[in-house]
């Protein structure tokens, strides 16, 4: 079992112990999408894929708030942010920019990229190292514009 599941299982004990209704709702949430690709592609996951599914339901959460707020429902924005609060605890600490900069450069140097057309090769090496920790949409701005 990946370190962050069993993490999520804990929380999971621990939310029940505590009658932390909204708590345990989400984390159950998150280990259900686990446990559905598990079935789904009958594999155990590790935690660089635990990461990824996590950070795509902080994306959705995220995403459904915005929604909520431009049709003037901040009750269900503060539950969907109430989500995203417990699901970031997974997740590792984010990047900075300078950081995340400094990784882009590091990765061009590697790749050896120059043009736009090795964007794949950058982000390819990128995308396990930042996977959790930093937006992929905004990091592959900033790499278009260090290539382009």
């Amino acid at each position: 079992m990946s370190d962050i599941k069993a993490r999520l299982t804990q929380a999971m004990k621990e939310a029940m112990r505590a009658k932390d209704s909204e708590c345990l709702g989400t984390v159950r949430m998150a280990l259900s999408a686990l446990k559905q690709v598990e079935v789904d592609e009958r594999i155990e996951l590790d935690d660089t894929r635990v990461l990824a599914i996590l950070d795509k339901q902080v994306k959705q959460r995220i995403d459904a708030a915005k929604q909520y707020r431009d049709a003037n429902r901040e009750d269900l924005a503060a539950k969907e942010d109430a989500e995203v609060a417990v699901l970031r605890d997974f997740l590792p600490q984010p990047l900075s920019e300078d950081e995340i900069a400094a990784l882009i450069d590091e990765a061009v140097a590697e790749t050896g990229a120059s043009s736009m057309q090795d964007m794949g090769k950058v982000m390819g090496l990128l995308k396990p190292r930042l996977q959790g920790r930093a937006d992929m949409g905004a990091v592959s701005g900033k790499i278009k514009a260090r290539l382009g």
